[in-house]
């Protein structure tokens, strides 16, 4: 096993555009693990510290197709993205893209000076959703909160659960008839966590299947309420781990 923290350095992170200006979104690369690693940023203008969404995309698909969606509500509500793209499209795996690696990530936007280390957040779809809870498990005195769209508990729930020493709270977004994460599944993950003392919100949309992208401004805007209303009480404790990659 090699330490999960691994070898990190920032070879490109482009947010110094004027601080006065409208933003953009940003294609960055950190250096992780010897490898390059892609993901892309958005940081609202202005001087104020903000907070951040660790966005974390579907299989197949890439930091774009989460962060584009989130873009026009960040830029309405104050609110930093990043989103990384996976070492492997089709799946977010625990030990390359774990918490060294995210942590990598919000080392680079920290870079900015502008954000709110009290209030990172994450937020996932399907694959990415299930990557955000495993992570919010993992890590939960270091992110504020968790909210997903199709995500479920994946992995042994007992284990994951164990490495939780603050009761992160947990929203999750899931289509009736989604026929990829289906709904009893997501309820079994629901009621087992609210049995360990979790705050877990679950919405059930009728007649929606796992397509986010076509509910994607009604279900950012309803995770973001959920978000915002948690911050960490004390400083962010981050959790190191020995992970086969």
């Amino acid at each position: 096993m090699r330490h999960a923290s691994g070898a990190v350095s920032i070879a490109v992170v482009v947010l110094a555009a004027s601080v006065s200006g409208a933003q953009k979104i940003t294609k960055s690369t950190v250096t992780f693990d010897e490898q390059p690693r892609t993901y892309y940023t958005y940081l609202p203008a202005g001087t104020a510290a903000v907070p951040l969404v660790v966005l974390l995309h579907g299989s197949g698909r890439d930091g774009t197709t989460l962060i584009n969606p989130w873009e026009s509500l960040a830029k309405k509500e104050g609110i930093a993205l990043v989103a990384p793209d996976a070492s492997v499209k089709q799946y977010w795996n625990i030990g390359r893209d774990g918490p060294a690696f995210l942590k990598a990530i919000v080392d680079a936007m920290l870079v900015s000076g502008r954000i709110d280390e009290s209030r990172v957040y994450l937020f996932g779809h399907s694959a990415g959703g299930h990557h955000s809870i495993d992570m919010g498990l993992l890590e939960s005195e270091y992110f504020a909160a968790v909210a997903v769209h199709a995500g479920a508990l994946t992995h042994d729930h007992d284990v994951m659960t164990g490495h939780a020493d603050r009761k992160i709270p947990i929203a999750m977004w899931n289509g009736t008839d989604d026929q990829t994460v289906r709904l009893p599944a997501v309820r079994e993950v629901r009621d087992y966590l609210v049995g360990k003392g979790f705050d877990v919100k679950l919405t059930e949309m009728k007649g929606h299947t796992h397509d986010y992208y076509s509910r994607a401004n009604d279900i950012n805007k309803e995770a973001w309420a959920f978000l915002k209303a948690h911050k960490l009480a004390a400083a962010p404790k981050y959790k190191e781990y020995k992970m086969a990659k």
